[in-house]
């Protein structure tokens, strides 16, 4: 078993294996690794139950650790993705939201677990890189939109 040296560790209730397989199906160069039982009771459970789950998502290792109601998830973290087109923003979008998730603003949404990812085509981070009128019009653009909308950003960038 190697353990990497940095990693994600995201604290569920008692769902991080669910989650782990969620994100391996849903997204591309995701796996789940180890998961490792308690092996005598705990304040999050009993002997036995999954402990902490090891899962790859988009390639940055994680650690899913089921600690219980204590912890609960907030917008101060995110997984950021970054899109090629309207197809892809679509299919990672959907997979969250279909699934128990629930959208918010400018590319924002939120799974069932509660964590928070951004869905985030690379025309809109080229077109605010850029900065001046084009970021501005892209930018009150995106302030319109739940899911971004690749050819809504693409004709804000034009003028």
């Amino acid at each position: 078993m190697t353990i990497p040296r940095n990693r994600i560790c995201l604290m569920f209730e008692k769902e991080a294996e669910a989650a782990a397989h969620f994100y391996a199906q849903s997204f591309p160069d995701s796996s789940v690794g180890t998961i490792q039982r308690a092996p005598g009771d705990n304040p999050s459970g009993k002997a036995g139950d999954v402990l902490t789950v090891e899962f790859t998502v988009f390639g940055i290792p994680c650690l899913g650790v089921n600690g219980g109601a204590h912890f609960k998830q907030s917008e101060a973290f995110s997984f950021q993705i970054a899109t090629e087109n309207q197809q892809e923003t679509d299919t990672y979008w959907n997979a969250i939201v279909s699934n128990g998730g629930e959208e918010s603003m400018c590319g924002w949404c939120k799974d069932k677990w509660g964590i928070s990812w951004q869905i985030i085509p690379r025309t809109l981070t080229e077109a605010l890189a850029r900065g001046g009128d084009e970021a501005k019009r892209v930018f009150e653009a995106m302030m319109q939109m739940k899911k971004i909308d690749v050819d809504a950003i693409d004709a804000a960038r034009r003028g």
